[in-house]
């Protein structure tokens, strides 16, 4: 194959990178009891930096105890919890990799033995369906949040970017995927509200475009990144926001002209072609700016959407949890190690 995954990459937004090739965020559970990293977890990091990741995204950093939703994750509440995070940065730094928090509030994917015995909050008071594994109970009943409510969410999330930026994160990256809080308000088959951020295609994305406005001033448009996932995989079925290319024709044109210029689209663990990779070739119609994507591609999968135009850099998240040498492996046509029960569950 060619060489443009692996060869430096100008990025006018990201300045330049080693390759195209960065770890997406994989909730792995291994924080402290304060919330806070631990020396595992800087190593964890600082491993696939050393072996060549360019730029990685952290697990979801939950920024309010009232979004948390999982055992044993970090959080960015206080100051104490941002700091941890200093021996992280330095390793990544060192290695010559970028990385970016992911900002996360899980919404009512979630339960009161996790957030402080109150109810979690959602765009609806109905609960999620199935079993939390994280407590083997049901999810919780969430309460509805109120408009004048939603402004409370936003400073969490702007206090957390704040922390964040300000212990040498490279920028952040704002969790609108994979079902969590904002991804509650912008499905249609989740947000039942009657008010100004709920019904109408406009009316579900306000949420979305508010925080962004408001965030950029902080941030600036080179550190702060959304990720979106309008088609994945659930129970063994794909699920589309239920008006897909209306929803992706009204929000990317206004994320662009409100100032937002780094995108990530995600569809986790499914079939690339089938949900990111046809979301992508709509999104890039009419995106310009800075485009990542992925889902386990081929080295060659991948430079052919880099080569075609569709996508700027490639994410991969199991694949470099299961080989932490992934670049090296990737460079000299190695075969990769397989994910296990195993390595999923350590901190190889």
């Amino acid at each position: 194959m060619s060489r443009s995954l692996l060869s430096p990459f100008d990025s006018p937004y990201l300045g330049t990178l080693r390759n195209r090739v960065a770890m997406a965020a994989m909730t792995r559970g291994f924080a402290d009891a304060e919330h806070c990293c631990t020396p595992d977890i800087a190593d964890y990091y600082g491993r696939r930096a050393r072996n060549g990741v360019a730029l990685i995204l952290s697990e979801g950093i939950v920024v309010d105890p009232s979004g948390d939703g999982y055992n044993h994750v970090p959080h960015l509440a206080t100051d104490a919890q941002a700091q941890s995070w200093g021996p992280v940065l330095e390793q990544v730094h060192a290695a010559g990799s970028l990385m970016f928090a992911q900002l996360w509030h899980c919404g009512r994917i979630s339960h009161a033995d996790f957030t402080n015995g109150i109810a979690p909050v959602s765009s609806t008071d109905q609960p999620a369906e199935g079993t939390n594994r994280q407590n083997g109970k049901p999810y919780g009943t969430p309460r509805r949040l109120r408009a004048d409510e939603i402004p409370a969410i936003y400073h969490m999330i702007e206090q957390a970017a704040r922390r964040a930026l300000d212990i040498g994160f490279d920028g952040v990256q704002l969790h609108m995927e994979h079902g969590y809080l904002f991804d509650q308000f912008l499905d249609a088959r989740i947000n039942d509200r009657t008010d100004a951020y709920g019904g109408t295609v406009e009316n579900r994305c306000r949420i979305v475009l508010e925080l962004v406005e408001r965030l950029l001033p902080l941030c600036g448009d080179r550190r702060l990144m959304l990720r979106l996932s309008p088609s994945r995989m659930l129970g063994g079925n794909i699920y589309d926001w239920p008006d897909l290319e209306e929803m992706l024709h009204y929000i990317v044109p206004r994320l662009n002209a409100v100032g937002a210029r780094l995108l990530d689209i995600s569809c986790a663990d499914a079939p690339y072609a089938k949900t990111s990779g046809r979301v992508i070739r709509t999104v890039r119609q009419l995106w310009p700016h800075f485009l990542m994507g992925g889902a386990s591609l081929t080295p060659d999968q991948a430079e052919a959407e880099i080569s075609a135009g569709h996508l700027d850099m490639v994410t991969w998240g199991r694949a470099i949890l299961a080989n932490p040498n992934f670049v090296d492996r990737i460079t000299v046509g190695e075969a990769l190690i397989p994910m296990t029960a195993e390595v999923r569950a350590s901190l190889y």
